[in-house]
């Protein structure tokens, strides 16, 4: 599997440029064409955010989807290619000040976004302008393609932890000393999630972004990363900021709603970049 993994890589950076997205169409239509489970989760995840969509609307929605998250590999095993220039040449940042303000200041920032777009590009974006940041990681099976991933994102100037390790007092020390920390936040891999409401249905999220503003009172903004022909656009979006009003219980539970609600408004507008192949909501956990 490393093996086949680490030919992709290579093959897909050797192309030219037109021939690579060619054959990203191609293979995501034929992934969509087979219908396996991957696809039959991204159609009930799109089904609950668009229900006003028709079957026909929600077929194209689903087929666009996979073109979507091809991208996002297609453009991952390229973006070493890719000059300084060109990252931030096909960037555009709606809100940059909300990130850049907090962490020039040396207050620290904590980002929350949703598996959505590129968010290697956007982090490669930062890098590229002067902040450098922290990121949790899923690790992934086997080792050799988590080292390679690891790798990769190190080159782009991302210093990325395990999900497998004690984050938050690693996180805390980062935003303490002014950082950048970026947390996929949409999906919860700890099985004690934060529920919320997501799209009018119960879902689970991690708790982590809103108990790392709570401890070092950095600023919790949310991202989202959507496609553009060119490149991505990133949007920013503020949080609720903790109060002294209820217990850290409570405060968690507000701030990742707030989150979650942030989430949903940027999916809602632009759908087919969220590329979420798993379950989240919990009345289809088994």
């Amino acid at each position: 599997m490393y093996l086949l993994y680490l030919f992709a890589w290579k093959l897909i950076a050797l192309l030219p440029e037109k021939s690579a997205y060619k054959l990203a169409e191609y293979v995501s239509d034929r992934i969509y064409k087979k219908n396996g489970k991957g696809i039959k989760q991204l159609r009930s995840n799109y089904a609950r955010v668009m229900p006003e969509y028709s079957p026909e609307k929600l077929e194209e929605l689903t087929k666009l989807g996979m073109r979507s998250y091809l991208r996002y590999w297609f453009d991952t095993f390229r973006l070493s290619k890719w000059s300084k220039n060109r990252i931030i040449q096909t960037t555009q940042v709606i809100r940059e000040n909300l990130l850049r303000d907090p962490v020039q200041s040396k207050r620290g920032c904590i980002v929350a976004l949703p598996h959505a777009g590129n968010w290697d590009h956007a982090a490669a974006y930062f890098c590229s302008t002067g902040i450098p940041l922290t990121a949790v990681v899923e690790k992934l099976k086997p080792e050799a393609i988590f080292k390679k991933f690891l790798a990769y994102r190190e080159s782009i100037g991302i210093e990325a932890i395990s999900h497998k390790e004690k984050t938050i007092p690693i996180l805390t020390e980062r935003l303490q000393a002014g950082k950048l920390i970026a947390l996929v936040a949409d999906r919860d891999m700890s099985r004690n999630g934060i529920e919320v409401n997501f799209f009018g249905k119960t879902s689970k999220m991690p708790s982590g972004p809103a108990i790392l503003a709570i401890k070092t009172g950095a600023p919790l903004i949310t991202a989202y990363v959507r496609y553009t022909p060119s490149g991505i656009e990133i949007i920013f979006d503020e949080t609720l900021k903790p109060t002294n009003s209820g217990s850290e219980e409570e405060q968690i539970k507000i701030i990742t709603q707030s989150m979650a609600d942030n989430f949903a408004k940027r999916i809602k507008e632009n759908p087919v970049d969220w590329h979420m192949l798993q379950r989240i909501w919990v009345d289809e956990e088994h």
